[in-house]
């Protein structure tokens, strides 16, 4: 899996450090998915299909670079990724389950995950 790395070298004393970075949200759809890539025709060609639980469990991984306050607005920006990349979401347009979040019918799914979005 590809993650963006960064290397800090100090010319003067030629000491280096290496900073690994989180993979980004495609990739880890991607791995998710296990595919090689998102859909050439996103709103036409579905590429796979992932749980609300495994959307959660990716916010959850990025949330440290996700700018999203609560999970809920996480899950939305994951589902985001997932509407560009052609991945449905339990069978159903991500567009619809933002839906479903905004009126808080997965609200329940989402309060047994608040704890560890509270506590990273």
């Amino acid at each position: 899996m590809r993650v963006p790395v960064k290397v800090h070298v100090n010319v003067d004393t030629k000491q280096f450090e290496v900073e690994v970075g989180l993979p980004t949200t495609a990739a880890l759809i991607i791995r998710e998915l296990g595919i090689s890539k998102g859909s050439g025709e996103a709103g036409r060609t579905p590429v796979g299909d992932l749980s609300f639980d495994q959307i959660i469990k990716i916010a959850l991984i990025k949330k440290s670079q996700l700018k999203s306050k609560t999970l809920k607005a996480a899950v939305k920006q994951i589902l985001g990724t997932c509407l560009s990349m052609g991945v449905t979401v339990e069978g159903r347009d991500p567009r619809e389950v933002q839906r479903e979040i905004d009126k808080g019918i997965r609200d329940d799914v989402l309060a047994k995950y608040e704890g560890e979005w509270g506590s990273q």
